[in-house]
């Protein structure tokens, strides 16, 4: 039986497994791997310490299929509109810039709930805090090395982390990496920001006519969603949840900062905005060094 690791647990990981799963004309030992303490990547749900039904989108807060996605994609759409892991977003996003044929969906459970779709379709063995360090190349197998945690070894290793991390890896895959790949790789480029998730008490009112702003007049603040009430869901037991992505200009300027005074500071501004907002029970701050792809290797 084939031994395959995938390194990275978010949207291109999980779905690399369940379509290896889907097409293995053999039986196939799947194992992910990822350095977080949970699946999503950048499309990461966060639960609040003190409700775990109340929860935030610190990644991707919504899915844009275009005409042209929907023509080469939409098996995947179906996929998951049919159990119910995507809806069609109805709820009013100010500021959203649509495009004629566009259509937006939303996770009624959280983004993550799309990765954990596809992790449980593929039947692999998830393995979290598992940060990879080294690949070498030992009798056609690959030995793969982690920070905690003995050698393993592989006959396939995808890897599906953003591109400096890629390049991080030493062992045998510095040099089994040409140098045209190379160069590829590190005219990858990525946006940097925060994201800060607020958690609060049930019964709490956070009266805007709106479920999502995009904020174009603020220096840290690009985009507030009132989480609960973009997927549409209102209850008397779960508090409402707001998340804040920052600008990529703040984000870059403070990535060397703490999360805690990042936050600070994002309070600071988020005040300007919505004045008089409750205080959160909870909150979470995501330092997010490689947000959006803003450079691929083929473009």
């Amino acid at each position: 039986m084939a031994r395959v690791l995938i390194v990275g647990a978010g949207l291109t990981g999980s779905l690399c497994a369940a379509l290896l799963r889907k097409a293995a004309a053999r039986p196939l030992h799947l194992a992910v791997w990822d350095k977080a303490a949970d699946s999503g990547g950048r499309m990461t749900t966060a639960s609040s310490p003190h409700n775990p039904q109340s929860t935030v989108d610190l990644g991707a807060q919504y899915i844009t299929c275009t005409p042209d996605y929907a023509k080469k994609h939409q098996s995947f759409y179906d996929e998951l509109l049919a159990p119910g892991v995507l809806k069609p977003l109805t709820s009013p996003i100010e500021g959203m810039v649509t495009k004629e044929g566009d259509c937006n969906f939303v996770a009624p459970h959280g983004v993550s709930s799309i990765i954990n779709h596809y992790l449980k379709e593929s039947g692999a063995d998830i393995y979290f805090r598992q940060c990879v360090t080294q690949i070498n190349l030992r009798d056609d197998k690959w030995e793969v090395l982690r920070e905690t945690g003995s050698p393993e070894q592989f006959d396939i290793v995808v890897l599906t982390m953003p591109a400096p991390q890629i390049l991080q890896l030493q062992g045998d895959i510095v040099n089994l990496i040409s140098e045209c790949q190379r160069q590829q790789l590190e005219s990858v480029s990525y946006s940097s920001r925060y994201a800060l998730g607020l958690f609060y008490e049930a019964g709490t009112k956070i009266d805007v006519p709106w479920a999502g702003q995009y904020i174009t007049s603020n220096p840290c603040i690009r985009f507030i969603s009132i989480d609960n009430k973009k997927r549409n869901i209102e209850s008397s037991e779960i508090g409402p949840s707001l998340v804040i992505h920052t600008t990529v200009p703040f984000g870059v300027t403070y990535l060397g900062h703490s999360t805690e005074d990042v936050q600070e500071l994002i309070f600071q501004q988020l005040e300007n905005i919505l004045p008089g907002l409750p205080q959160p029970v909870a909150t979470k701050c995501q330092k997010w060094r490689h947000s959006q792809m803003l450079k691929s290797t083929t473009s």
